[in-house]
């Protein structure tokens, strides 16, 4: 399945936001949308949201990347909120089910905004979690503060993707924490990757063909 590309500036307090569509050449009147935003260090021209985006579109899953450079938290928080809500309210793109989703810092916002849009009781049909920074690098013990969005998020299905060697979310503590949560999750582990996805011995290519086939099918299975 083909798919176009739309580039769009979304306005945000007093600044505009980069983004992008990624549309299926088919898309249905009663779409899925998957919502995506990059780390603290990248924009949403990052290979691996590039590559989701278009191979969701090939599904046909609409995706809207954007881009917000600032490292403050709560600030992205309020730029993804506004994301969200420009997507729903899209004359021509307002979907009927939409997850959320990030790599790495985005997709600690990620989780953060699908918890408060629960509380306006505002469905999310899913969180997806690329590189979920659990922790800080060498501190595993701040793995109880960056735990508590997940462990809040409830009736919304989460996806994580993460590396073995992640440094930033070591196995075990992640495995901890799921059964704690009250939501579903699966984690599909990308063997002997960092936190970039990174796999020495392995083209990002390969890696990216490992890892989008299960995101597109727990979407698909979500939706």
């Amino acid at each position: 399945m083909e798919f176009s590309e739309e580039s769009v500036s979304i306005p945000f307090e007093l600044k505009e936001l980069e983004g992008a569509f990624t549309v299926p050449a088919d898309l249905s009147a009663e779409c899925t949308a998957v919502v995506l935003t990059h780390g603290a260090g990248g924009d949403m021209h990052a290979r691996q949201l590039e590559s989701l985006a278009h191979a969701l579109a090939r599904s046909g899953v609409l995706c809207l990347r954007f881009s917000c450079r600032a490292v403050n938290f709560m600030y992205r928080c309020r730029a993804y909120h506004t994301v969200v809500n420009y997507l729903k309210s899209h004359e021509r793109f307002a979907p009927n089910r939409i997850f959320l989703g990030g790599r790495s810092m985005g997709a600690r916002t990620a989780v953060a905004v699908c918890e408060r849009m629960q509380r306006q009781k505002a469905a999310v049909q899913g969180v997806l979690c690329l590189s979920f920074p659990l922790h800080l690098p060498g501190k595993p013990l701040t793995y109880v503060e960056r735990s508590r969005g997940l462990i809040a998020l409830s009736e919304t299905s989460v996806l994580f993707v993460s590396g073995t060697t992640d440094n930033l979310c070591e196995k075990r503590l992640l495995e901890t924490i799921r059964p704690v949560m009250k939501t579903p999750s699966v984690v599909h582990w990308v063997k002997d990757a960092n936190h970039g996805l990174k796999v020495r011995g392995r083209t990002e290519e390969s890696v990216l063909e490992e890892v989008n086939p299960q995101i597109i099918a727990w979407v698909l299975q979500h939706k």
